[in-house]
């Protein structure tokens, strides 16, 4: 059972993983790109279960350890300290940010075989990509309530994708296996389970933007139970890869 999550990136969606395994009992060690120090205000915020590292460090340390950087970077993250770990990745391609990747554009790959093939001694498992931040952070509810929503999953091995399911649970999800990592596209940016059914609706007339960050971070969405993961997931069609980068991402 994992002990200690290592998180690679330590933006909204990073920081708010953080912030659930800490609260979950787990002990967090998390990196970014620009120095542990630069994150002395967040490890001051999680507590003692949190210290901040370099992504090696994290990578070493981790049980399980969660990567969340931009596509663009994917190459930088440190695969020997990373072999034989299960990562959870979250990355999706935003082409204005990442530039165009023939090998997404063709569908001859996902974001996610591309992680894998870098971290070829590594255990991938696609997952947290398909809400925002906010969502994340409002949504999680404990295990058994009847306000759970559930987030999808891919990777290519079944007993890592169960690995990978325990840590959603313990940090407030329910997990739907959707298969292997040639099939996460069903829920990268552009299908239906991708954001908008964890968002919490039109944003309020009348605000302004910080307004409205305040609303949608203080807002949450109804629950998204497993069985509708499930119908949209089967419902995607593979379009035209990428997406358009959030406003605040």
């Amino acid at each position: 059972m994992t002990s200690t999550l290592g998180i690679i990136g330590a933006g909204m969606i990073g920081g708010t993983l953080a912030r659930l395994a800490t609260a979950a009992g787990l002990d967090v060690v998390i990196a970014n790109s620009r120095g542990p120090e630069t994150l002395a205000d967040l490890v001051a915020e999680l507590g003692p279960r949190a210290r901040a590292a370099t992504a090696e460090d994290a990578a070493l340390a981790g049980d399980l350890v969660v990567v969340t950087v931009p596509l663009n970077a994917y190459a930088a993250l440190p695969a020997k300290a990373l072999a034989g770990r299960t990562v959870l990745d979250t990355l999706n391609y935003y082409p204005e940010r990442d530039g165009r990747i023939a090998s997404l554009d063709t569908d001859e790959s996902t974001t996610s075989e591309l992680v894998q093939r870098h971290l070829a001694d590594s255990r991938v498992v696609k997952a947290f990509n398909n809400l925002a931040f906010f969502s994340l952070a409002n949504l999680a509810r404990p295990s058994g309530s009847p306000e759970r929503s559930a987030l999808p999953i891919a990777g290519d091995d079944a007993d890592t994708n169960a690995e990978a399911a325990d840590l959603l649970d313990r940090l407030g999800f329910d997990a739907v296996d959707t298969g292997t990592l040639a099939e996460s596209w069903r829920f990268e940016p552009g299908t239906p389970v991708y954001v908008q059914p964890y968002s919490p609706g039109p944003i309020p007339d009348g605000l302004d933007r910080e307004q409205a960050f305040g609303w949608l971070t203080a807002t949450p969405a109804a629950p998204v139970p497993a069985a509708r993961v499930k119908e949209l997931v089967a419902a995607a069609v593979r379009g035209k890869a990428g997406g358009v980068l959030p406003p605040a991402a």
